[in-house]
């Protein structure tokens, strides 16, 4: 394998990131071992600039030998970051990845297949650690609403531990009709709700499925609900009624995945 190509590494391509121009032109910082470590090794992603510390370098490079970052002192690191990002030594500057869009989605989808679908779900590590488990239990992609949600951050990538570069986060611009739009490629639509008659083992949905979460607290919008085929919950017992979204979306897809 050869060495990762980048582009801005120098002086000028440093002003560059921390500076003006537009987002496109500083790409987006993805950091964290695990999340950089996926980057460098899908194709997909244009790296932009790889930075690290001596000891974050070593770690990196057990998991991506042909990386060659730069090698920055701790403070100089998170001066490229946001305020508080959890890096463990390592920093990457990409373009955004090209993502489908719904129909591509349904292209790549055989008789069986899993969506999840995320409804006004705001929390990036939420999303993120959405996306880990969507790639851990098989599904083809998460889909969210352009509106409200939130993009394809640092903190999503270091949330989903790499899963960004293997599941895609698909937008859409009106749920109800992506939701129309599955059913009539014989997807069921299937929404998580605790007050539901039955449990997601009970309804045992099959072939082609899309489970659609709501927002902690706030669960499914009615028009959303309207929309799904059928409502199920998950048999959690008291004191504890409701489980954080990624918690809930991790448990239905392996009940899924029994099925």
């Amino acid at each position: 394998m050869g060495k990762f190509k980048t582009s801005g590494a120098g002086p000028a391509g440093r002003d560059r990131h921390r500076g003006g121009g537009t987002a496109k032109e500083r790409g987006v910082w993805l950091y964290g071992l695990h999340a950089v470590a996926a980057a460098l090794t899908n194709p997909a992603r244009h790296v932009r600039r790889l930075a690290a510390t001596p000891e974050g370098a070593a770690k990196l490079s057990r998991m991506a030998p042909a990386a060659t970052p730069d090698t920055l002192d701790r403070q100089a690191l998170e001066r490229l970051l946001p305020p508080g990002a959890v890096h463990q030594g390592v920093a990457l500057s990409a373009d955004a990845l090209e993502q489908p869009d719904l129909e591509d989605v349904v292209a790549r989808a055989g008789d069986t297949a899993t969506l999840v679908i995320l409804d006004q779900v705001t929390d990036p590590h939420n999303i993120g650690a959405v996306l880990r488990s969507a790639a851990a239990f098989g599904a083809l992609a998460v889909l969210q609403t352009e509106r409200g949600a939130p993009a394809a951050t640092g903190i999503v990538a270091k949330s989903a531990s790499g899963a960004l570069e293997a599941v895609p986060l698909v937008a859409v611009t009106n749920l109800a009709r992506a939701l129309e739009r599955l059913k009539a490629e014989n997807f069921w639509c299937v929404g998580l709700d605790g007050d539901a008659d039955q449990t997601l083992a009970e309804a045992a949905p099959s072939g082609r499925v899309a489970l659609v979460l709501g927002a902690e607290g706030k669960g499914l919008r009615r028009l959303t609900r309207a929309h799904c085929d059928l409502l199920a919950r998950l048999p959690t017992r008291p004191p504890v009624s409701s489980l954080n979204v990624s918690n809930a979306a991790a448990v239905a897809l392996y009940e899924l995945t029994r099925t």
